[in-house]
């Protein structure tokens, strides 16, 4: 039975992987900053860890307690929504350092047991904010266009040892915290970039639009992991897929 460890899973696009993973019969480590028993519905392959992907010595004792793994799945991040203009130094380095470095990180600490026995798929989950440009996200998406120039590179040091890394880029998913989780980071919104912001945030709502669903996500990860013909980037979500037809990636 193959293991994957996946950041990130209080909610939204880990906590549907995990679940999606255990469905099929795989061991799963669920990873999290606070685990909570019942967040996840108890099964016998489950394995909840705390991780924090900003803390050097909370990833060595993660790694270290999880023991051999097949697969890792970077899905831990937090969003940010605003103009450059009203967000602090600190909470852009709070952000790359949660979805950039962390990302990083993680992906540093299980290279060598991948390494040694010439397998294993990392899996980083990113946003098709990468794919096209949009006002008010900026660090957000600097944060997670450099995961995927990272992952692409870091793909062609490991293909030679057996590992394949793979990148899943999600749509807009307001059934998820990440709306949320943004406006509760958000410092206020200058008044100049008001009537912009105001726009945006009617836009994250997603009514009467293609959008993603957590088992979209969950679906594309399975996919990244499990089949190794599958693209660098899959596209999660109905809007993931016309954007990537969009932009030619598909």
């Amino acid at each position: 039975m193959k293991t994957v460890l996946i950041t990130g899973c209080s909610s939204g696009f880990g906590f549907e992987a995990a679940k999606y993973f255990l469905e099929r019969n795989w061991n799963v480590i669920a990873t999290m900053r606070n685990p909570q028993e019942g967040i996840l519905p108890r099964h016998e392959n489950l394995r909840l860890l705390a991780l924090d992907v900003t803390d050097e010595e909370s990833i060595r004792r993660a790694i270290a307690d999880a023991g051999p793994i097949d697969a890792l799945v970077n899905n831990a991040g937090i969003g940010l929504l605003n103009a450059l203009e009203g967000v602090t130094l600190e909470r852009i380095r709070e952000v790359f350092e949660t979805n950039t470095i962390g990302t990083i990180a993680m992906t540093q600490a299980v290279i060598p047991q991948f390494r040694e026995r010439k397998s294993g798929v990392i899996v980083n989950v990113t946003s098709t904010v990468t794919l096209k440009p949009l006002p008010l996200l900026a660090v957000y998406t600097a944060s997670k266009t450099a995961v995927n120039a990272f992952t692409e590179s870091v793909a062609l040091e490991l293909e030679p040892f057996g590992i394949r890394m793979r990148i899943v880029l999600p749509g807009l998913a307001p059934s998820t915290k990440f709306a949320e989780n943004a406006f509760v980071k958000m410092l206020p919104v200058p008044e100049a970039y008001q009537p912009t912001f105001e726009v945006i945030r009617s836009g994250l709502s997603g009514a009467g639009m293609p959008v993603t669903h957590a088992r979209d996500v969950a679906e594309a990860i399975w996919l990244a992991v499990n089949e190794p013909t599958s693209p660098m980037k899959i596209p999660a979500g109905a809007d993931a897929v016309l954007l990537a037809k969009e932009v030619g990636i598909i």
